[in-house]
């Protein structure tokens, strides 16, 4: 009976996954239960330790799961501007991962598999920087690439959050992103078109 309940899903990992995002999408992560997770799938209370080991590890998973969407999202992607508006968009489309992510206090900072996603997002985002003309990187690559990712990740975050609301109106992000990256990285703007 036990293993009829467990795998009623056919995949249970993705059932405790699909129920976490729901769950920081509504409350946060620190909402997050194990108990309530395998409560909410249907499946006994250890059920979920099985494949996450415990809350760290789901957290761990939502984070890298959420960085190779990422990763996927900015390479399509040409050019800084529109890296930017891929990740205001990646924002707003999957707001507990993005949640999640960017907090490295919730999950194992040398899990492969969150390694690999970082990695592979922090290349195309890098590659977007590394496309701008010289006088637009101000001769410093790095700090180039933090003010993009500032730019980009304070939007995101600043719209979450609903401070944006009255500024941005019924206007798309993207294209009020655009806008603000055309005012920061002037060059980059004329080169993307």
């Amino acid at each position: 009976m036990t293993s009829e309940r467990t795998y009623h899903h056919g995949d249970l990992r993705r059932a405790v996954l699909t129920a976490a995002l729901d769950v920081i999408a509504a409350d946060g992560p620190d909402a997050l239960s194990l108990r309530d997770l395998a409560r909410r799938a249907g499946v006994s209370h250890a059920a979920p330790a099985h494949h996450f080991k415990d809350r760290t590890g789901l957290l761990t998973a939502v984070a890298a799961e959420g960085y190779a969407l990422f990763a996927d999202a900015l390479a399509e992607a040409p050019g800084l501007r529109e890296r930017g508006v891929a990740y205001v968009r990646f924002a707003l489309g999957h707001p507990a991962h993005f949640q999640v992510m960017f907090r490295p206090e919730l999950h194992r900072a040398d899990d492969p598999a969150l390694l690999t996603a970082r990695a592979r997002a922090t290349t195309a985002l890098r590659a977007g920087v590394s496309g701008l003309p010289d006088a637009s990187r101000g001769g410093d690559d790095r700090l180039a690439g933090i003010a993009a990712w500032s730019l980009a990740h304070g939007f995101a975050t600043l719209l979450l959050s609903g401070n944006l609301d009255e500024p941005v109106g019924g206007r798309d992000p993207g294209e009020v992103f655009r806008a603000l990256a055309g005012l920061v990285f002037t060059q980059e703007n004329d080169r993307d078109g």
